[in-house]
């Protein structure tokens, strides 16, 4: 594996942003006693989910999880997804998660059982620690440099990035090429952030924000400003997961088979997964690694087979396994491939193994909150108003609705030349951007003229 491009130079400066729809979750948000706050960790609302979630991370923690799995069930839009993000937080942030939806196991190149079997080892992390050569400190200035994409002139693509990093004893600017880059956008890295970056690798990890915590509600982790040099040996704890092992153990029997000109195969043998756990399993007797039990979160449950479920079934009871979270929004429903009817589209000798959390719509003062949330995490400023507007859209249409409405909203005060969104720039916003129920109305107005 060829060194990444890390050359020290002197500083200028610029800040990127990638924000995804649940960046902002930092963990559950609950007390030192188990008790969920109403608003904390990037969690608002949903106080009897999020508690029972947190005993599920206790049960975890101690061992007592095996053979159970957890069932999320609620409407849309009711945070589902945000609690199994939570419960992966709480677990350490080096813990692996794996968020599929049922659907993708319906592929053509790989069998279900395939499909799941490497979903499950991907949320099974397998920890390593070495001394490595490493740049640490505070990003004092950032600049990232993009370039059109070759294949679409409208998309732009990192190439490289300029940084500034500093200690209580020591500042260095670095350039760095692109799969830097790529994750200083992928972590949201920005000016204050505490980061490293391995010196040979180019793996970048976000360690939190220098500073002390201000408010009783904070998104970030605050630590104190490092100290020494920007450049140092450091203890590194580095988490890969089981598939990566396979795929490192399947790429040797590739090369060897490309030379003998035999086929490659798509789907990794028994054989490889029984060798790889063979190894992994030595270096925990041997102290030299640990394993991690990750979360495997599977959206749209009802979505998937009698024989996926029958798969999991077996797979929750093997020795290891990851903690296995179904969500789903259907009530009664028929279990796919039968033509029995279940409750959750789910078979009822999965549902005896799991916990099942159930989710509720979100209170008026709850979804003004989730958007106060976002408008910060997203860097989008609002009126006292426009937030009233929003909140007003999010409890008569949706919550998604509203949070989709904020960036449109933004770009139209833009153009208009304010700073901040107001009210008239969200019902503007809502004029060009219909909700569901007003594109079912729009549909049934114009039916005749619509194909069939």
């Amino acid at each position: 594996m060829s060194k990444p491009m890390i050359t020290e130079v002197t500083p200028p400066k610029r800040e990127l942003k990638r924000v995804g729809a649940h960046s902002h979750i930092r963990g559950l948000g609950l007390d030192e006693n188990g008790k969920p706050k109403f608003a904390a960790d990037g969690m608002v609302g949903q106080l009897e989910a999020r508690e029972a979630a947190g005993i599920v991370v206790k049960m975890i923690r101690e061992g007592k999880m095996a053979g159970r799995g957890v069932l999320l069930v609620g409407p849309p839009g009711t945070g589902k997804t945000a609690i199994a993000i939570g419960i992966a937080k709480e677990l350490g942030e080096d813990t692996p998660f794996v968020a599929i939806t049922g659907s993708e196991i319906y592929s053509t190149e790989l069998k279900k059982t395939e499909f799941l079997m490497q979903a499950i080892r991907k949320a099974i992390g397998v920890r390593f620690r070495e001394v490595r050569e490493v740049y640490e400190g505070v990003v004092k200035e950032l600049k990232i440099r993009f370039v059109k994409h070759p294949y679409n002139p409208w998309v732009k693509i990192p190439r490289e990035a300029v940084i500034t990093l500093e200690t209580k004893d020591d500042e260095r600017t670095l350039r760095v090429g692109e799969e830097v880059a790529v994750q200083l956008l992928q972590l949201r890295v920005r000016k204050g952030d505490i980061i490293e970056i391995d010196a040979e690798t180019g793996m970048v990890r976000k360690l939190g924000k220098a500073g002390e915590k201000r408010y009783d509600i904070e998104l970030e982790r605050y630590l104190e400003k490092p100290s020494g040099p920007v450049r140092k040996r450091k203890e590194i704890v580095h988490t890969v997961t089981l598939h990566d092992l396979d795929m490192s153990a399947m790429a040797q029997r590739a090369a060897v088979a490309s030379l003998l000109g035999l086929s490659v195969e798509r789907e990794v043998p028994p054989e490889i997964r029984q060798q790889v756990d063979k190894e992994v399993m030595k270096l925990v007797k041997e102290g030299r690694a640990e394993l991690v039990p990750g979360v495997l979160f599977i959206d749209d449950a009802h979505m998937l087979d009698i024989e996926a479920f029958s798969f999991l079934t077996r797979a929750m009871e093997s020795e290891l396994a990851p903690i296995l979270i179904l969500a789903t929004n259907r009530g009664i429903a028929k279990i796919r491939g039968t033509d029995i009817e279940s409750p959750h589209g789910i078979p009822l000798d999965l549902l005896d193994r799991l916990l099942i959390i159930k989710t509720r719509p979100y209170t008026e003062e709850e979804i003004r909150e989730i958007l106060k949330i976002r408008s910060e995490e997203e860097e989008i400023p609002l009126t006292d108003e426009a937030l009233e507007e929003l909140t007003k859209l999010g409890k008569e249409k949706s919550l998604r609705y509203a949070i989709q409405l904020m960036e449109p909203a933004r770009i139209i005060a833009e153009r208009e030349g304010r700073t901040k969104v107001t009210a008239d720039d969200v019902k503007y916003a809502a004029k060009l951007f219909v909700d569901v129920r007003d594109s079912v109305q729009y549909v049934k107005q114009f039916e005749e003229m619509f194909l069939k």
